[in-house]
């Protein structure tokens, strides 16, 4: 798809300025897009402190207020397996509590490359899963695939004009050192057009797939609380 397809996507809807500003693009297809500025609190979630894993937005948002913190923004965070354990890496609050994952197989979280979002004192960032190295940042969690690598959608055929292959997706990337952008599709999408949108709307040069189907967002401003499905980790804006 040309970069032409997406010339009214780059009209966003206007919404007062946040910590988290969140606003879904106009034209076919859409996206919401969730913008996170630098210096918030963001951090994965993924079980509480008794091990029972949160799964769904609304335990998440109930344990919050239990200690008397708000649920700013949240989105499905990485894959996991049907026992809800994580596929990859996953690293919250300098624990690491899967291990980075460098095996081969099949399914989208082994279409390579794949990668890595972490949260370090620098900073967010993606980077593929060969660039990752085990310094144990702050917060981490591994995904599948890279949808842009050094600028580049991957040349496979899940990434092919000709793919019929169209799901509800969601996905991040970090276009400046200020943000991080967080994006769902508002309607089923191919690899290629999630990758086309952080490319040439976005600006990104690196993103990563989240997941598919169950992909879900949290959006306290939009008044949004999406149940699809149960979830694995969490990333989410508390304050």
């Amino acid at each position: 798809m040309a970069a032409a397809t997406f010339a009214l996507a780059a009209s966003l809807l206007t919404r007062t300025a946040s910590a988290v500003d969140c606003v879904t693009s106009q034209g076919k297809p859409a996206f919401t897009t969730c913008r996170v500025a630098r210096g918030e609190t963001l951090r994965l979630f993924y079980a509480d402190a008794q091990g029972t894993r949160y799964e769904t937005f609304e335990r998440l948002q109930k344990s919050l207020a239990s200690q008397r913190r708000r649920l700013v923004f949240a989105m499905n965070a990485g894959m996991f397996h049907p026992d809800m354990k994580p596929v990859g890496l996953l690293v919250i609050d300098g624990h690491e509590l899967a291990a980075i994952n460098r095996a081969t197989g099949s399914g989208n979280f082994y279409l390579q490359p794949n990668g890595v979002f972490q949260i370090d004192k620098k900073g967010s960032r993606v980077l593929a899963t060969d660039e990752y190295r085990e310094s144990t940042p702050a917060f981490a969690t591994q995904s599948g695939p890279m949808l842009l690598h050094r600028g580049q959608i991957p040349d496979t055929a899940a990434f092919r004009e000709s793919s019929r292959s169209r799901r509800i997706r969601n996905g991040v990337c970090v276009p400046g050192l200020e943000q991080a952008a967080f994006v769902i599709s508002e309607e089923e999408v191919t690899f290629r057009e999630l990758a086309l949108y952080f490319r040439d709307v976005l600006g990104c040069s690196e993103a990563l797939y989240l997941d598919g189907s169950i992909s879900s967002l949290f959006a306290a401003d939009l008044g949004r609380a999406d149940a699809r499905a149960k979830l694995g980790p969490l990333i989410a804006v508390v304050e």
